[in-house]
């Protein structure tokens, strides 16, 4: 199976309006952003879990990195509430499941194996920077050679300056608005500027978003 899968292509996707498609474990549903692969895959997606679904035992063989959107996302190391991000290394393992219901945007089989560290933010207690301009702030989440993650907001009327995306972008609007000469981009969705492009980004109502850079070369 292969969705949005060259990662030469910008790619803008509306996922609140996408439909939801069923995983193999009851009550455990997807939205599918890319995917290089079947079951197992190289793949970005939206997973919803309903309240008391769970996942059966996995490995992951290329790393696991997700952020929890909507409710509490559990497995055997404890609880992650809404805001909460994690990356589970190559060769880690777990159990899911969701006692209350959670939706998480997730990334499989995208990480360094020597990206060996497994990390855990709960981005509501964590320390915001400033940002580059004024009405940016920036909260790192991590960074292994020349990928970085964060999140950022933007307070309303707040403008970049215009920028390459070495290594390529990959966006995913958490609330709010964000926008740039190409288009503007409510709540919930996600952008991928190939590597080599370039734009001028803006929020006339202020957002919150989640960036990764420099990994799609």
């Amino acid at each position: 199976m292969k969705i949005n899968a060259d990662f030469n292509e910008r790619v803008v996707l509306s996922t609140q309006e996408l439909p939801w498609q069923d995983s193999p474990m009851p009550g455990v549903q997807r939205r599918m952003l890319d995917r290089d692969g079947d079951e197992v895959a190289r793949a970005t997606s939206l997973v919803k879990y309903a309240p008391g679904s769970s996942f059966s035992a996995h490995t992951h063989g290329g790393g696991e990195e997700f952020f929890v959107l909507e409710g509490t996302f559990s497995d055997e190391q404890g609880d992650y509430g809404a805001g909460t991000y994690v990356r589970n290394p190559v060769g880690s393992s777990h159990t899911p499941f969701s006692k209350t219901g959670a939706t998480i945007f997730v990334k499989l089989w995208q990480m360094d194996p020597e990206d060996d560290k497994q990390v855990t933010h709960d981005t509501s207690k964590t320390h915001w920077f400033p940002g580059l301009v004024k009405g940016l702030s920036v909260l790192p989440l991590h960074n292994h050679g020349t990928e970085n993650v964060a999140l950022v907001k933007w307070e309303p009327g707040t403008k970049f300056q215009t920028h390459k995306h070495w290594g390529g972008e990959e966006i995913f609007v958490i609330e709010g608005t964000f926008a740039d000469e190409q288009g503007v981009y409510p709540q919930g969705t996600w952008l991928r500027n190939p590597s080599g492009s370039i734009h001028t980004p803006f929020s006339e109502e202020g957002c919150t978003i989640y960036v990764k850079t420099g990994h799609l070369s």
